[in-house]
Protein backbone atom coordinates (compact mmCIF):
# COMPACT_ATOMS: atom_id res chain seq x y z
CA UNK A 1 0.00 0.00 0.00
CA UNK A 2 2.97 2.08 1.11
CA UNK A 3 4.62 1.82 -2.57
CA UNK A 4 1.49 2.58 -4.31
CA UNK A 5 0.80 5.53 -2.44
CA UNK A 6 4.36 6.62 -2.76
CA UNK A 7 3.76 6.04 -6.36
CA UNK A 8 1.03 8.37 -6.96
CA UNK A 9 2.50 10.92 -5.44
CA UNK A 10 5.70 10.82 -7.88
CA UNK A 11 3.67 10.60 -10.48
CA UNK A 12 1.56 13.23 -9.78
CA UNK A 13 4.68 15.13 -8.90
CA UNK A 14 6.09 14.56 -12.50
CA UNK A 15 2.55 15.76 -14.06
CA UNK A 16 2.51 18.98 -12.16
CA UNK A 17 6.38 19.17 -13.57
CA UNK A 18 5.36 18.57 -16.91
CA UNK A 19 2.42 21.03 -17.00
CA UNK A 20 4.36 23.90 -16.08
CA UNK A 21 6.58 23.47 -18.76
CA UNK A 22 10.15 24.42 -18.99
CA UNK A 23 11.41 26.83 -16.32
CA UNK A 24 10.76 26.45 -12.59
CA UNK A 25 9.52 23.13 -11.47
CA UNK A 26 6.06 23.63 -9.43
CA UNK A 27 5.47 27.22 -10.74
CA UNK A 28 3.54 27.84 -13.72
CA UNK A 29 4.88 30.50 -16.36
CA UNK A 30 1.92 32.23 -17.52
CA UNK A 31 1.77 35.19 -20.17
CA UNK A 32 -0.42 37.44 -19.21
CA UNK A 33 -1.43 40.17 -22.27
CA UNK A 34 -1.23 43.74 -20.61
CA UNK A 35 -1.43 45.73 -24.21
CA UNK A 36 -2.26 44.80 -28.19
CA UNK A 37 -2.21 47.21 -30.66
CA UNK A 38 -3.40 45.33 -34.16
CA UNK A 39 -1.97 48.51 -36.38
CA UNK A 40 1.38 50.09 -35.57
CA UNK A 41 4.47 48.95 -34.84
CA UNK A 42 6.11 48.80 -31.00
CA UNK A 43 9.44 48.14 -29.96
CA UNK A 44 9.81 49.15 -26.07
CA UNK A 45 8.24 49.03 -22.73
CA UNK A 46 8.60 50.97 -19.49
CA UNK A 47 6.92 50.85 -16.38
CA UNK A 48 6.75 53.11 -13.12
CA UNK A 49 7.04 52.66 -9.38
CA UNK A 50 2.63 53.49 -9.46
CA UNK A 51 1.94 51.52 -12.55
CA UNK A 52 2.17 53.98 -15.19
CA UNK A 53 3.10 52.29 -18.56
CA UNK A 54 4.60 53.29 -21.70
CA UNK A 55 5.25 52.46 -25.04
CA UNK A 56 7.13 53.52 -28.36
CA UNK A 57 6.86 52.95 -31.85
CA UNK A 58 10.11 53.98 -34.19
CA UNK A 59 9.06 55.67 -37.84
CA UNK A 60 9.89 52.63 -39.80
CA UNK A 61 6.86 52.71 -42.18
CA UNK A 62 4.48 54.61 -43.46
CA UNK A 63 1.88 52.88 -41.23
CA UNK A 64 2.30 55.34 -38.07
CA UNK A 65 1.01 57.69 -36.22
CA UNK A 66 2.90 58.43 -33.06
CA UNK A 67 6.02 58.13 -30.98
CA UNK A 68 5.50 57.49 -27.36
CA UNK A 69 1.88 56.61 -25.85
CA UNK A 70 1.15 56.35 -21.94
CA UNK A 71 -1.06 52.84 -21.89
CA UNK A 72 -4.98 53.76 -20.48
CA UNK A 73 -6.15 50.45 -21.43
CA UNK A 74 -5.50 46.88 -23.23
CA UNK A 75 -5.65 48.38 -26.55
CA UNK A 76 -5.82 52.25 -25.69
CA UNK A 77 -3.21 54.97 -25.10
CA UNK A 78 -2.63 58.48 -25.09
CA UNK A 79 0.14 60.22 -26.98
CA UNK A 80 3.06 61.46 -24.71
CA UNK A 81 3.79 63.67 -22.93
CA UNK A 82 1.27 65.11 -25.78
CA UNK A 83 0.09 65.20 -29.01
CA UNK A 84 2.68 68.47 -29.95
CA UNK A 85 5.64 66.28 -29.15
CA UNK A 86 4.21 63.88 -31.03
CA UNK A 87 3.38 65.70 -34.19
CA UNK A 88 6.20 66.69 -35.66
CA UNK A 89 9.13 64.63 -36.64
CA UNK A 90 11.00 67.05 -38.49
CA UNK A 91 11.46 69.27 -35.64
CA UNK A 92 14.58 68.08 -33.78
CA UNK A 93 13.40 68.80 -30.28
CA UNK A 94 10.61 66.89 -31.14
CA UNK A 95 9.90 63.14 -31.31
CA UNK A 96 11.95 61.76 -34.54
CA UNK A 97 11.99 57.90 -34.28
CA UNK A 98 11.69 56.94 -30.59
CA UNK A 99 13.32 53.27 -30.53
CA UNK A 100 13.08 52.89 -26.72
CA UNK A 101 11.82 53.87 -23.13
CA UNK A 102 13.04 53.03 -19.68
CA UNK A 103 12.30 53.06 -16.22
CA UNK A 104 15.40 53.88 -14.19
CA UNK A 105 15.75 53.00 -10.80
CA UNK A 106 14.85 56.29 -9.25
CA UNK A 107 11.71 56.11 -11.05
CA UNK A 108 12.24 58.49 -13.95
CA UNK A 109 11.26 57.90 -17.51
CA UNK A 110 13.89 57.94 -19.96
CA UNK A 111 13.09 58.17 -24.17
CA UNK A 112 15.95 57.09 -26.62
CA UNK A 113 15.21 58.78 -30.35
CA UNK A 114 18.33 57.45 -32.46
CA UNK A 115 15.99 60.36 -34.79
CA UNK A 116 16.68 58.13 -37.68
CA UNK A 117 13.10 57.66 -39.84
CA UNK A 118 13.14 54.20 -41.68
CA UNK A 119 16.59 53.71 -40.41
CA UNK A 120 17.90 55.60 -43.57
CA UNK A 121 19.87 58.46 -41.31
CA UNK A 122 19.65 61.15 -38.48
CA UNK A 123 17.55 63.88 -39.50
CA UNK A 124 18.82 67.08 -38.10
CA UNK A 125 21.55 66.17 -35.85
CA UNK A 126 18.64 65.00 -33.57
CA UNK A 127 19.59 61.86 -31.95
CA UNK A 128 19.04 62.30 -28.57
CA UNK A 129 18.35 60.43 -24.87
CA UNK A 130 15.53 62.91 -23.03
CA UNK A 131 14.40 62.87 -19.58
CA UNK A 132 11.00 62.95 -19.44
CA UNK A 133 9.16 64.70 -15.92
CA UNK A 134 6.13 61.97 -15.44
CA UNK A 135 5.10 64.22 -12.72
CA UNK A 136 4.55 67.23 -14.87
CA UNK A 137 4.33 65.08 -18.02
CA UNK A 138 6.71 67.45 -19.83
CA UNK A 139 10.36 66.87 -21.22
CA UNK A 140 13.01 67.38 -18.33
CA UNK A 141 16.35 67.57 -20.16
CA UNK A 142 17.59 66.42 -23.88
CA UNK A 143 21.18 65.02 -24.07
CA UNK A 144 22.17 65.45 -27.30
CA UNK A 145 24.13 62.95 -28.84
CA UNK A 146 25.21 64.66 -32.56
CA UNK A 147 28.94 64.88 -32.82
CA UNK A 148 28.85 61.65 -30.33
CA UNK A 149 27.88 59.13 -33.15
CA UNK A 150 27.86 60.26 -36.85
CA UNK A 151 24.28 60.79 -39.01
CA UNK A 152 24.08 57.05 -39.75
CA UNK A 153 24.37 55.98 -36.40
CA UNK A 154 20.75 54.03 -34.53
CA UNK A 155 21.21 54.62 -30.61
CA UNK A 156 18.74 51.92 -29.38
CA UNK A 157 18.83 51.55 -25.78
CA UNK A 158 19.91 52.55 -22.67
CA UNK A 159 20.13 51.69 -18.87
CA UNK A 160 21.07 54.06 -16.22
CA UNK A 161 23.26 53.85 -13.16
CA UNK A 162 21.79 56.51 -10.99
CA UNK A 163 24.48 56.05 -8.24
CA UNK A 164 27.05 57.18 -10.79
CA UNK A 165 24.82 59.24 -12.48
CA UNK A 166 25.59 57.97 -15.62
CA UNK A 167 23.81 56.21 -18.90
CA UNK A 168 24.65 53.63 -21.44
CA UNK A 169 23.58 53.46 -25.16
CA UNK A 170 24.12 50.97 -27.44
CA UNK A 171 24.60 52.12 -31.14
CA UNK A 172 23.17 48.93 -33.35
CA UNK A 173 24.37 50.33 -37.17
CA UNK A 174 28.33 51.33 -36.15
CA UNK A 175 28.55 49.25 -33.31
CA UNK A 176 29.67 51.05 -29.58
CA UNK A 177 28.52 52.20 -26.88
CA UNK A 178 28.02 55.89 -25.92
CA UNK A 179 28.49 56.77 -21.93
CA UNK A 180 26.78 59.85 -20.84
CA UNK A 181 27.58 62.11 -18.01
CA UNK A 182 24.05 63.26 -17.04
CA UNK A 183 25.32 66.08 -14.42
CA UNK A 184 27.47 67.68 -17.16
CA UNK A 185 25.79 66.20 -20.18
CA UNK A 186 29.31 65.11 -22.15
CA UNK A 187 29.06 62.19 -23.98
CA UNK A 188 31.34 59.73 -25.97
CA UNK A 189 31.35 56.83 -27.77
CA UNK A 190 33.25 53.96 -27.15
CA UNK A 191 34.51 50.32 -28.27
CA UNK A 192 33.61 51.48 -31.45
CA UNK A 193 33.74 48.64 -34.19
CA UNK A 194 35.44 46.20 -31.63
CA UNK A 195 35.07 42.73 -31.81
CA UNK A 196 32.71 42.90 -28.35
CA UNK A 197 30.16 45.33 -30.07
CA UNK A 198 29.95 44.26 -33.98
CA UNK A 199 27.48 40.81 -34.93
CA UNK A 200 29.59 37.99 -35.84
CA UNK A 201 29.84 37.63 -39.85
CA UNK A 202 29.30 33.72 -39.57
CA UNK A 203 25.90 33.54 -37.62
CA UNK A 204 23.30 33.43 -39.33
CA UNK A 205 20.16 34.65 -37.28
CA UNK A 206 17.22 31.24 -37.82
CA UNK A 207 13.47 31.63 -36.87
CA UNK A 208 11.34 28.92 -38.01
CA UNK A 209 13.65 27.73 -40.24
CA UNK A 210 14.53 29.77 -42.41
CA UNK A 211 17.40 32.68 -41.98
CA UNK A 212 16.16 36.21 -41.39
CA UNK A 213 16.69 38.43 -44.38
CA UNK A 214 16.61 41.49 -44.90
CA UNK A 215 16.69 43.35 -48.45
CA UNK A 216 17.62 39.86 -49.90
CA UNK A 217 20.79 39.44 -47.34
CA UNK A 218 20.97 37.69 -43.90
CA UNK A 219 20.17 40.60 -41.59
CA UNK A 220 23.26 41.71 -39.32
CA UNK A 221 22.74 44.44 -36.40
CA UNK A 222 25.21 44.89 -34.17
CA UNK A 223 25.59 46.38 -30.48
CA UNK A 224 21.87 45.74 -29.11
CA UNK A 225 20.91 44.86 -25.87
CA UNK A 226 22.11 46.15 -23.40
CA UNK A 227 21.73 45.41 -19.14
CA UNK A 228 22.88 46.84 -15.73
CA UNK A 229 23.90 44.15 -13.22
CA UNK A 230 21.83 45.33 -9.57
CA UNK A 231 25.30 46.35 -8.22
CA UNK A 232 26.25 49.08 -11.46
CA UNK A 233 29.64 47.29 -11.39
CA UNK A 234 29.23 45.92 -14.74
CA UNK A 235 27.37 46.30 -17.94
CA UNK A 236 26.66 43.44 -19.95
CA UNK A 237 25.92 43.82 -23.91
CA UNK A 238 25.47 41.87 -27.24
CA UNK A 239 25.21 41.96 -30.76
CA UNK A 240 21.55 41.17 -31.60
CA UNK A 241 22.15 38.51 -34.86
CA UNK A 242 24.64 36.37 -32.90
CA UNK A 243 24.44 34.30 -29.30
CA UNK A 244 27.22 35.74 -28.19
CA UNK A 245 27.29 38.03 -24.80
CA UNK A 246 30.10 40.24 -23.19
CA UNK A 247 30.79 42.67 -20.07
CA UNK A 248 33.12 44.94 -18.61
CA UNK A 249 33.20 47.02 -15.50
CA UNK A 250 31.57 50.23 -15.66
CA UNK A 251 34.53 52.02 -13.68
CA UNK A 252 36.39 51.43 -16.89
CA UNK A 253 33.38 52.89 -19.11
CA UNK A 254 33.85 55.93 -16.98
CA UNK A 255 37.12 56.44 -17.04
CA UNK A 256 37.78 59.31 -20.14
CA UNK A 257 41.57 58.16 -20.30
CA UNK A 258 40.91 54.78 -21.38
CA UNK A 259 40.09 53.74 -25.12
CA UNK A 260 40.51 52.55 -28.08
CA UNK A 261 42.48 49.13 -27.49
CA UNK A 262 43.28 49.78 -24.01
CA UNK A 263 39.46 49.68 -23.29
CA UNK A 264 38.46 47.29 -25.54
CA UNK A 265 41.13 44.80 -23.50
CA UNK A 266 39.03 45.27 -20.63
CA UNK A 267 35.88 43.75 -22.05
CA UNK A 268 34.73 40.14 -20.86
CA UNK A 269 33.74 37.50 -23.63
CA UNK A 270 31.54 35.42 -21.86
CA UNK A 271 30.71 32.63 -24.16
CA UNK A 272 27.92 31.80 -26.66
CA UNK A 273 23.98 31.73 -25.16
CA UNK A 274 21.26 33.17 -26.91
CA UNK A 275 20.05 35.18 -29.86
CA UNK A 276 18.13 38.54 -28.02
CA UNK A 277 16.76 42.00 -28.78
CA UNK A 278 16.81 43.19 -25.35
CA UNK A 279 17.67 42.04 -21.91
CA UNK A 280 17.49 43.01 -17.85
CA UNK A 281 18.86 41.78 -14.94
CA UNK A 282 16.40 41.28 -11.67
CA UNK A 283 17.64 42.40 -8.21
CA UNK A 284 19.52 38.86 -7.52
CA UNK A 285 21.43 39.09 -9.95
CA UNK A 286 19.76 36.81 -12.79
CA UNK A 287 19.64 37.90 -16.39
CA UNK A 288 16.89 37.72 -18.19
CA UNK A 289 17.32 37.55 -22.53
CA UNK A 290 15.07 36.60 -25.22
CA UNK A 291 15.44 33.77 -27.52
CA UNK A 292 14.63 35.08 -30.61
CA UNK A 293 14.95 31.78 -32.74
CA UNK A 294 12.89 30.08 -30.53
CA UNK A 295 10.03 31.65 -28.72
CA UNK A 296 11.49 31.60 -25.37
CA UNK A 297 12.63 34.00 -22.60
CA UNK A 298 15.53 32.18 -20.60
CA UNK A 299 17.48 33.56 -17.55
CA UNK A 300 21.01 33.42 -16.53
CA UNK A 301 22.25 32.96 -13.14
CA UNK A 302 25.16 34.58 -11.27
CA UNK A 303 26.89 31.30 -12.00
CA UNK A 304 26.35 31.92 -15.82
CA UNK A 305 23.71 28.86 -15.93
CA UNK A 306 20.94 29.48 -18.58
CA UNK A 307 17.33 28.16 -17.72
CA UNK A 308 14.06 28.17 -19.39
CA UNK A 309 11.60 30.61 -18.21
CA UNK A 310 8.79 30.85 -20.66
CA UNK A 311 8.03 29.17 -23.89
CA UNK A 312 5.26 29.85 -26.06
CA UNK A 313 4.32 30.88 -29.55
CA UNK A 314 2.85 34.32 -29.15
CA UNK A 315 6.53 35.85 -28.31
CA UNK A 316 7.12 36.77 -31.95
CA UNK A 317 10.32 38.34 -31.26
CA UNK A 318 10.10 39.16 -27.79
CA UNK A 319 12.21 43.08 -27.94
CA UNK A 320 12.72 44.88 -24.57
CA UNK A 321 11.98 44.36 -20.95
CA UNK A 322 11.28 45.93 -17.57
CA UNK A 323 11.18 43.96 -14.08
CA UNK A 324 8.75 45.66 -11.90
CA UNK A 325 9.24 45.69 -7.77
CA UNK A 326 6.24 43.37 -7.42
CA UNK A 327 8.26 40.98 -9.56
CA UNK A 328 6.86 41.12 -12.79
CA UNK A 329 8.50 40.93 -16.05
CA UNK A 330 7.21 42.88 -18.85
CA UNK A 331 8.03 42.00 -22.17
CA UNK A 332 7.19 43.64 -25.74
CA UNK A 333 6.83 41.81 -28.77
CA UNK A 334 7.82 43.72 -32.06
CA UNK A 335 7.47 40.81 -34.96
CA UNK A 336 10.60 42.87 -36.52
CA UNK A 337 10.95 39.10 -38.75
CA UNK A 338 7.97 39.70 -39.60
CA UNK A 339 7.95 43.40 -41.25
CA UNK A 340 7.88 43.64 -45.30
CA UNK A 341 11.31 44.89 -45.48
CA UNK A 342 12.42 40.74 -44.15
CA UNK A 343 9.82 38.95 -46.56
CA UNK A 344 10.46 40.36 -50.07
CA UNK A 345 7.68 43.11 -49.29
CA UNK A 346 5.40 40.71 -48.02
CA UNK A 347 3.96 42.18 -44.46
CA UNK A 348 4.22 38.32 -42.93
CA UNK A 349 2.36 39.65 -39.39
CA UNK A 350 -1.03 37.76 -38.53
CA UNK A 351 -1.53 39.09 -35.09
CA UNK A 352 -1.53 42.20 -32.89
CA UNK A 353 1.74 43.24 -31.39
CA UNK A 354 2.00 43.22 -27.86
CA UNK A 355 3.04 43.66 -24.53
CA UNK A 356 2.99 41.18 -22.25
CA UNK A 357 3.82 40.21 -18.58
CA UNK A 358 4.78 37.14 -15.88
CA UNK A 359 5.29 36.82 -12.94
CA UNK A 360 8.74 35.76 -11.64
Amino acid sequence: MKSILLFLLLAASFSCFKMNGPGYPGKPQQLEEVFSDSVYQLTGVAVSRDGRRFTNYPLWSDIYKYAVVEITGISQSRPYPDLEMNSSFSKGDHWVCVQAVHVDDSNRLWVVDPASPMQKGVVDNAQKLVLMDMGRNEVRRIYRLAGVTDVQSYINDVRVDVRTGTAYLTNSTEGGVVVVDLSSGRARQVLQGTVSVMADPGYTLTIDGHAVMKNGKPFKANSDGIALDPDGRYLYYKPLTDDKLYRIRTEYLRDSLLAGDSLAAKVEDLGHFTTTDGMVFDKKGNLYLGDLERYRIVKIDRQMRMSVVVEDKRLIWPDSYQITDDGYLYVSCSQIHKQPDYNNGVNKRTTPYKIYRLKL
